[in-house]
C-alpha cells in the first residue's frame, strides 16, 4: 500500500506532544528509547491468530490493503506481509519507526497515530492494532478506523496476554502487581477490557476470540521481554534492576535449565465496517 499527498489530511497529534505530558503519554513514548530491546525480545504471534482474523473478516489477508497502526518495530507487520497482505504501517514514535525501517526496509511506514490516521477515506480492507489499541482514545480512533475502512472492511485488535492459569505465570503477575500496582492504562481499553471500554462510541460490533500459544526462550530473553513493557521503562532504573534480579532467582527455581516456557492467550477483537 502506498500513500500520496491527498491521503494526509490530518496532523498527527502525537508528533508535537503537549508541553506537560501526562502519564499515559509518558508510557506511550517510553518505547522509543528501548526499541531494539523490544524488537529482540517481545513475543510474536501464532499463525492461528491470522487464520482467525481471516475467518471473522470473511476474506483473506492475501492482497488485502492493510494498515497496521501502532506498528512499533514491525513484529505484526512482518507477519501480515508474510500472509500476502499489502501493508502500510503507521507508528507515532521516532525510535520505534527507526527500528521498523531497519528491520523491514521494504515496507512503507508513516508517522501518525490511530487518533488521526494519515490516510484517505475508504482506503483499507483491514486495520490492525497489535498491542496498541490501549494507546489510543477510542472516542477518536473508532471514527477514524470507520472512516479509513472500506465498506465490509475489518478492524482487528489483539493483545498477547499472559496465561494466568499457568501457576508460575500467575505468581509472576502477582509479584509485578505488588511491585507496580494495577496497570490502569491497559485495563481501560486494552486486553481483557469490557467491550464497552474498547468502543465507548457503541459503533462497533466486536466478535471476541482467544488463541492460545507458547514459546520457549532463554531466561534472559524472558526478563528482557517483561523489562520492555512500559510500566518497567518509566520506573526507577535501580528499583527495576533489583526487581529483575530477584525475578531471575524465582524463575531459576521453576526453570533450572534456564529455558522459560512462556504461554500466551491472544485476546482478539474483530469488527466489520457495515
Amino acid at each position: 500500500m502506498t500513500t500520496s499527498p491527498h491521503q494526509e489530511p490530518h496532523q498527527n497529534p502525537q508528533s508535537n506532544p503537549h508541553p506537560h505530558p501526562n502519564p499515559h503519554n509518558t508510557r506511550a513514548h517510553s518505547f522509543n528509547a528501548a526499541a531494539s530491546q523490544y524488537a529482540a525480545n517481545r513475543p510474536s504471534y501464532p499463525p492461528a491468530l491470522f487464520d482467525t482474523v481471516e475467518a471473522l473478516a470473511a476474506r483473506p489477508l492475501t492482497s488485502a490493503r492493510t494498515v497496521d497502526v501502532g506498528a512499533g518495530t514491525g513484529i505484526a507487520t512482518a507477519l501480515l506481509q508474510a500472509r500476502g497482505a499489502d501493508v502500510l504501517a503507521v507508528e507515532p514514535g521516532e525510535g520505534m519507526t527507526a527500528e521498523f525501517r531497519r528491520t523491514l526496509p521494504g515496507v512503507p511506514v508513516v508517522r501518525g497515530s490511530g487518533n488521526a490516521l494519515p490516510l484517505a477515506d475508504a482506503a483499507a480492507d483491514f486495520i490492525t492494532y497489535a498491542q496498541a489499541w490501549h494507546w489510543t482514545d477510542p472516542h477518536r480512533s473508532v471514527p477514524e478506523a470507520l472512516r479509513v475502512l472500506r465498506p465490509g472492511g475489518a478492524l482487528a485488535l489483539w493483545w498477547n496476554t499472559t496465561a494466568l492459569d499457568v501457576p508460575w505465570h500467575a505468581a509472576q503477575a502477582h509479584r509485578i502487581d505488588r511491585f507496580f500496582g494495577r496497570d490502569r492504562i491497559v485495563a481501560t481499553n486494552g486486553s481483557g477490557a469490557d467491550l464497552a471500554l474498547a468502543d465507548p462510541t457503541g459503533r462497533l460490533d466486536f466478535t471476541r476470540r482467544a488463541v492460545r500459544w507458547s514459546r520457549s526462550v532463554p531466561l534472559e530473553t524472558h526478563l528482557a521481554n517483561i523489562g520492555s513493557h512500559s510500566i518497567f521503562l518509566v520506573h526507577d532504573e535501580d528499583a527495576t534492576a533489583a526487581f529483575l534480579t530477584e525475578e531471575r532467582r524465582h524463575l531459576l527455581d521453576v526453570f533450572p535449565d534456564g529455558t522459560v516456557e512462556e504461554t500466551y492467550v491472544v485476546d482478539l477483537l474483530v469488527a466489520l465496517n457495515a
